[in-house]
């Protein structure tokens, strides 16, 4: 299932084009356009599912797969210090695409205070 109208679903139908790291039947992985960290990659799901509220058990294999390719792809993409993983849920969870994705920031940490 996908929605006409998700940025992410039209990345998954390749109409809109993406730096892509990783796919799969059930994912993909690519480089966000606005990256807070010198690794910044998403993981989401080919299947519409707005946010982490709204999953059920059905969804079960594709979530642990996620996590499962979080430090594959950044031990491939050079990341040896460790990485952060940040799923956003709903409005007050800073959510902004409502397809739910997984962020995966590696390398030095622009967030950390100095």
């Amino acid at each position: 299932m996908s929605d006409p109208n998700c940025i992410f679903c039209k990345i998954v139908a390749g109409q809109i084009p993406c730096k892509k790291v990783y796919e799969d039947s059930e994912l993909l992985a690519f480089h966000d356009i606005h990256p807070w960290a010198p690794v910044h990659v998403l993981i989401i799901p080919k299947v519409h599912v707005a946010m982490l509220s709204e999953v059920d058990e059905t969804h079960e294999k594709w979530l642990g797969k996620m996590l499962l390719l979080a430090p594959k792809l950044m031990k491939e993409l050079g990341v040896t210090n460790g990485f952060r993983t940040v799923i956003n849920t709903g409005p007050d969870g800073g959510q902004e695409v409502y397809h739910l994705h997984m962020h995966v920031f590696g390398g030095p940490r622009p967030w950390a205070k100095g």
